[in-house]
Formats: C-alpha cells, structure tokens, sequence
C-alpha cells in the first residue's frame, strides 16, 4: 500500500499530484543567488535601458500631451516597473533552473529576451520618438511576446507562468493608454 509522500514496500515513488507540481528534489530547491540576483538585474536593466528615452520626455513632450482620465500620476510608474522587472527576472530564473539543457527551457528563454528587447523598443518608439502609433503597434507584439512566453513559461513550471499575470496586466493597460493617448493627440 502507498502513502502520499512515502517509498512503498515495493519500492515505488510518490505519484505525482497537485501539490508535488514544480517541486523538486532539496538541492533543486535550494537558491541559486547570484543565478536568482543575476536574472532580477538583467530585467532591470532593461528597465534602465528603457528608462533613457524616458527620462527627457516625461517633463517636456509627455506632459504636453492629452491625456486620458484614467493615466496614473507620473510617480506611479517607475515603482511598477521596478516591480515588474525583478518578478520577470524571478520567473526567469525558475525556469532557467529547469535546466538550459531542454529545448522548452531554451525555446522559452528566448521568447523572454525577445520581449525584453521589445519592451525597451516600446520606450525608444513612444518616449525617444514621440510616436504613439509606432508605440502602438509595438506594445501589441509586445503583449503577444508576453503571453507566448507566460505560457511556455508556465508549461515549465506553473510558478513562472503565473509570475507573469501582473505584467500581462499593466502591459494590457499601457496598450489602452498608448491608444487613447495616440487617439487623443493624432
């Protein structure tokens, strides 16, 4: 007879069940800190990469821009990201630790680097080139690239894919203020 969690005399494992999903053995378990630390800041180096465009346009060509009713203080932005760069770089982690080795794990990583990529051209279009349209069309294969990759990610390991639920969020009310914004100003 087999027990959850217990050999059984026959020497048989656990069988695999809900809860034991994404759970491996302890040495699997244990952090990788630098691997973990450098993933977070490959993450918020896009951020900052992105962050130059912003910079200059926030105060001058932004803020002359209509905007709609429902865009956020200025201030709200940049704790989000922050935010939203150190989970994307958890959720790649989790996934890298599933070993680079398999062809899903690398498969999955480089749609991860390939949305990254996008995200930073998101700035450079919107805030470096003053184009909401360009920005537009950019921020809908950005949202594509991102979900491709929460779901590659979350066939991985489930804790990665849902990782990226609050980016898909804040992506798809960026798109929504990108638009409005390009509507508002065309």
């Amino acid at each position: 007879m087999q027990t959850r969690g217990k050999i059984n005399k026959n020497g048989a494992g656990r069988k695999s069940s809900p809860k034991n999903v994404g759970r491996g053995t302890e040495r699997e378990n244990r952090i990788n800190w630098p691997a973990l630390v450098f993933a977070i800041l490959i993450c918020e180096m896009a951020g900052a990469i992105g962050s130059i465009f912003t910079v200059d346009a926030v105060g001058g060509w932004y803020a002359a821009l209509q905007k709609p009713f429902f865009t956020p203080p200025a201030w709200v932005f940049m704790p989000v990201w922050i935010i939203l760069y150190a989970v994307m770089g958890i959720a790649a982690y989790i996934v890298w630790r599933k070993g680079m080795h398999k062809p899903n794990v690398q498969h999955a990583l480089i749609f991860f680097v390939l949305q990254l990529i996008v995200n930073v051209k998101w700035s450079l279009l919107f805030f470096g080139m003053h184009s909401p349209i360009l920005a537009l069309i950019a921020i809908i294969v950005l949202l594509a690239l991102i979900c491709v990759t929460a779901f590659k990610f979350y066939r991985i390991d489930e804790r990665a894919g849902y990782l990226f639920i609050p980016y898909i969020a804040w992506v798809i009310f960026a798109m929504l203020l990108n638009a409005t914004i390009w509507q508002l100003n065309a």
